[in-house]
Formats: structure tokens, C-alpha cells, sequence
């Protein structure tokens, strides 16, 4: 084994929302703490995603750490920011709190390897620099595995190809250019909207309609702003850890029948025009999750409004089909401002992968199985992630049974309280598989987690706890609790990225805990007050 370049009490791996937190606050509890990351700087996914269009999809002030010292004199000049924004806001996040001197950039973990003699872990790096550390915290996040289909010849395009989470950091221009999209996920919504009017021609290649609400993006001026941070921000972090999304509303408190018709569509009138955005689902009615015709009423509801936007009758029934693909929520819906517009542009071309497959790519451009080659200068991959669970099963990650993490998982993700796994010890993972993650605002999330992993940690240095990990038998009960907690709602979408369906080849199974950010903390501090229940810690000799 590697004799370690360093030595510390604690390897973070990213820096993004949680690996700047977990800085931050164990550095000053006193430990040695360092950060590596893969990308060229701060901001974890905001770094890498500087494709046309980005930007986040929950709105401000939740979207940020809720830390006075941060957001006191910080102002946002949209209530959706994009990717430059976020940028600018995670600068101004390591000047207040003098981060960078503690993070390697451009340094990817390759691999890890419990050592059982020393409990540590003996942590590799591309490069080949090695650390060894007492804790390995993995803050990759659920979306930092790209995954690109198996496209037959992808390598034979002259073009330029890039999926959208490895844009080239200096942009490309697309103005006047011909332009293939494939993917109408979040980020493919995003690019189709921006290109579509620059553009020369824009071929977008469809598997599964979108299912976007309006995004009613607005300017926020600096004294709106400093109204809302005098008046509203506190309440609004604390009523965050409140709701079941981590946001700062939540399911309006009646069911759908409970109501009756003529409520119900001004109910939905009143949100699709006055607030738009994830609202249409995490603020609709208690059971729109749950109840099947609800669900449906919303999804033609949402039918109605799209059909009054698309001209063509072909269009209106690809983007908009009259069977709903899946239920409305069953993935996390995605935000739009111009995207069902910006198919009635003459240039703009609509391809149904259900009907004409991608065959292949040529030289000049794609093949579909209709017979027809288009030809493009820019091919953009908007085609998602191994979400999840890929940003930690791409790492050689060996635990104390000499089985790798991706072995381990292969055939089910398994962990507990979505934050460790059996077998791993003093390994934790934030905004993982098995937490509420995707199903929840990340900031939210991500520190309700890194508070329960730093007390633990603070308590096993304070009391002389070397090891910790989880119990086999307390690991498949919380894989009970998310299988149930999924099961009694409505997530049975085909190509779910909450079951690991986006990706072939992997299991499907609920991916994430469902019941909501209170009942998670909730729960995650139960096992805490309890003395650690359902781990196994082990005390210095």
C-alpha cells in the first residue's frame, strides 16, 4: 500500500454546496480538513454546467446557504439565477469565508481503500497524490456522473459534440449555426429555448415529453432585495426545514376532492399564472402525489395550456400527447420560459426517437431509422446522468471487506439514512442515493445532513470512537422504509431517473426517501439521540 503524500482528519471530495459547508464548519471545529475537486474551481455542478441556458430551478433565498454572515450582503438580480449568478454567488461565498486555500482544483479521486490496521482511509487522486484520512466524505453530489448513450459512431462526427455538463468553459457560438439537441430533460429545455432563436437550424431528438411548467422568471432590484432579507429571510430557512421539499411553501392543505371542480381549475389557474415553477406540484393538493385521477386532472390541465402555445397538430401531440407518459412529479419537473414557443420557429425540427430511432452518427451529422441523414455543426448531449448513486460508484471505492462499492451496488443501492453504507466505515455521502435529495431544494437537504455527519464526527473525536459504520440488518430496513415510502406514490415513470430507469442495465429501485425533509431529520435524529442506532462503533484501544 502507498505510503500517503498527506494526512488529515478529513477528505472532502467536491466543491460544491456540501463540500464547501463540510469545509467551513469542520475546519472550524479545529480538524485538518482538505478539498479536492475534479473542475477547475468552485461551485461543484455550477462549474461545470455552463451550457446555453443554465440556470437553477429553485427560487431565491433557498436556494443559497442560510448562513446570515453569507446572504447579508449578497443580492440576487433574478429570482431564477443562472449559471454566471451562481458563480459569481460561490465567489463571493469563499472571499467570506477563506476557503480556496483549502481546496486542490483539478485533482479527481480515482480511488479509496479502507486501511483495517491504521482506520483510515488511503485516498488516491488522479495524479497519483495520495491522502490518507480518518474520514472520507463524498459531497458529488446526485448529479456528477454524465451519462452518454451508446451511440454507433459518435466518434465519426466531424462536428463539434459535447454533452451539456462538460460545456467548454470558454462557450461555443451557435449563432447562424446548425444545431442538434438530444435529450429534452432539464438541461435539453434549457438549450432548445436559448438556441432555438440563434440558430440556423435546431433539430431536437425527443424520447420522452416533458411534462415543463412555467418558469415566470423575474428581476429582483436591490431594494426588493433588501426588503426581503430585512423582513423574510430568516423565516424563510426556518420554515424550509419545515415543508416536505425543503422549500419555503408546501401541498396546499386539502385533498383534490375536497374541492370542488370550479376550485380546483381556479386553484391551478391561480398557480400556473401567479407563481408558476415547481409550485404546480409541491404546493398543489395533498394527495396529487398519491391519487391517480388527481394527478391526471393536473396533467390535462397542464395539456390545455400547452396546446394553446404549439401551432402544429403533429407537435401538440408529441410534446403534449393526449395519454399522459407518466404522472405529473413521477420526475422532478423541469421549468421553462419560451421552450413549447420556440417549436412554432419555421427552423426548428421536432424528431420522436419513439418512432425514428438514432440509427448511428456519421461524419456530417445523425442517421435516424426513417432513413433521413441530418446534418449538423453542433451535435449538444443533453442526455442526463447515472444519477444518484454513479458520482460514487465511478471512484474505486474498496471497503473493510475488500468488495467495491460499485460491486456492492450493482445489484442493489443500498445505505443507510442515505448517508453511509454497510461495510464503509467513517465514509458518508450527501445528496445521495436514499435521502430526499432529488425530491428536495439541495441547500435544504444538503444541510440537514452535513449538521447530523459533523455532530457525529464531533462526537466520535470528543469520545474516542475510531470506526463507525452501519449494520447490514439496519441497512436493509431503511431500504424498506424508502421502498415503502415510494410505493404508496405515484413515481412509476418509464424512464425514471428516482428508480435508476434512465440508465440501461441498471436495477430499478427506489432511489430516494419520499416522506419529506421533516420526518428525515426527524428520523436521522432519533437514531442519533439513541446512541447511534444501527451502527456499529468501535472505541480506541
Amino acid at each position: 500500500m502507498a505510503s500517503p503524500d498527506l494526512t488529515l482528519d478529513i477528505l472532502c471530495v467536491g466543491a460544491g454546496f456540501a463540500g464547501l459547508f463540510e469545509l467551513y464548519h469542520l475546519r472550524s471545529l479545529g480538524y485538518s480538513v482538505k478539498v479536492f475537486e475534479a473542475g477547475g474551481d468552485i461551485g461543484g455542478v455550477w462549474w461545470h454546467n455552463c451550457y446555453p441556458g443554465a440556470r437553477v430551478d429553485s427560487i431565491v433565498p433557498v436556494y443559497e446557504f442560510s448562513d446570515e454572515k453569507l446572504w447579508k450582503d449578497w443580492s440576487w438580480t433574478e429570482k431564477y439565477p443562472d449559471w454566471k449568478e451562481l458563480r459569481r454567488y460561490f465567489q463571493h461565498v469563499d472571499e467570506k469565508l477563506d476557503l480556496r486555500k483549502d481546496i486542490l482544483f483539478n485533482r479527481r479521486v480515482v480511488s479509496a481503500k479502507w486501511n483495517a490496521g491504521k482506520d483510515m482511509w488511503l485516498i488516491t487522486s488522479q495524479d497519483g497524490f495520495v491522502v490518507s484520512a480518518r474520514f472520507f466524505l463524498l459531497c458529488v453530489g446526485n448529479n456528477s456522473k454524465i451519462y452518454i448513450p451508446n451511440f454507433p459512431g459518435i466518434n465519426k462526427f466531424r462536428g463539434s459534440c459535447h454533452h451539456t455538463a462538460r460545456w467548454p468553459q470558454g462557450g461555443i457560438d451557435l449563432c447562424g449555426k446548425r444545431v442538434a439537441v438530444i435529450g429534452t430533460g432539464a438541461s435539453g429545455v434549457q438549450v432548445v429555448q436559448d438556441v432555438g432563436p440563434r440558430a440556423s437550424q435546431l433539430t431536437v431528438f425527443q424520447r420522452t415529453p416533458n411534462i415543463a411548467f412555467p418558469m415566470r422568471q423575474r428581476t429582483i432590484d436591490e431594494e426588493t432585495s433588501r426588503k426581503m432579507k430585512q423582513e423574510l429571510y430568516s423565516t424563510v430557512y426556518r420554515r424550509c426545514r419545515q415543508t416536505l421539499g425543503g422549500h419555503a411553501y408546501d401541498l396546499y392543505p386539502k385533498y383534490s376532492y375536497d374541492a370542488t371542480e370550479e376550485e380546483r381549475i381556479l386553484f391551478y389557474e391561480d398557480l400556473w399564472n401567479k407563481t408558476g415553477g415547481l409550485q404546480l406540484v409541491a404546493a398543489s393538493y395533498l394527495d396529487i402525489r398519491l391519487n391517480q385521477q388527481a394527478n391526471d386532472e393536473l396533467y390535462y390541465f397542464w395539456r390545455k395550456k400547452v396546446l394553446e402555445r404549439v401551432q402544429s397538430p403533429r407537435l401538440q401531440e408529441i410534446l403534449a400527447p393526449e395519454a399522459p407518459p407518466h404522472p405529473v412529479g413521477a420526475k422532478r419537473p423541469s421549468l421553462e420560459v419560451s421552450y413549447f414557443d420556440t417549436f412554432n420557429l419555421p427552423h426548428v425540427e421536432l424528431v420522436d426517437l419513439t418512432q425514428d430511432p438514432i440509427v448511428e452518427f456519421t461524419e456530417n451529422g445523425i442517421l435516424t431509422a426513417d432513413g433521413h441523414e441530418r446534418e449538423f455543426d453542433v451535435i449538444v448531449l443533453a442526455t442526463g446522468f447515472d444519477a444518484m448513486s454513479g458520482g460514487i460508484t465511478q471512484i474505486d471505492i474498496e471497503g473493510m471487506d475488500g468488495i467495491s462499492i460499485a460491486d456492492k451496488w450493482a445489484k442493489s443501492v443500498q445505505t443507510y439514512l442515505g448517508m453511509m453504507t454497510a461495510n464503509f466505515p467513517n465514509m458518508f455521502f450527501i445528496y445521495g442515493p436514499g435521502a430526499p435529495t432529488a425530491l428536495s431544494n439541495g441547500p435544504t437537504c444538503i444541510e440537514v445532513q452535513v449538521e447530523w455527519i459533523n455532530a457525529c464526527i464531533k462526537d466520535m473525536m470528543d469520545s474516542g470512537v475510531k470506526r463507525i459504520v452501519p449494520l447490514h440488518e439496519a441497512e436493509e430496513q431503511w431500504q424498506q422504509i424508502i421502498s415503502q415510502s415510494m410505493s404508496t406514490g405515484l413515481y412509476d415513470a418509464p424512464t425514471s431517473v428516482f428508480l435508476g430507469r434512465n440508465i440501461p442495465g441498471k436495477v430499478s429501485e427506489p432511489l430516494l426517501f419520499v416522506g419529506g425533509i421533516p420526518k428525515y431529520t426527524e428520523i436521522c435524529r432519533e437514531k442519533m439521540y439513541n446512541g447511534y442506532e444501527g451502527f456499529s462503533r468501535t472505541s480506541l484501544q
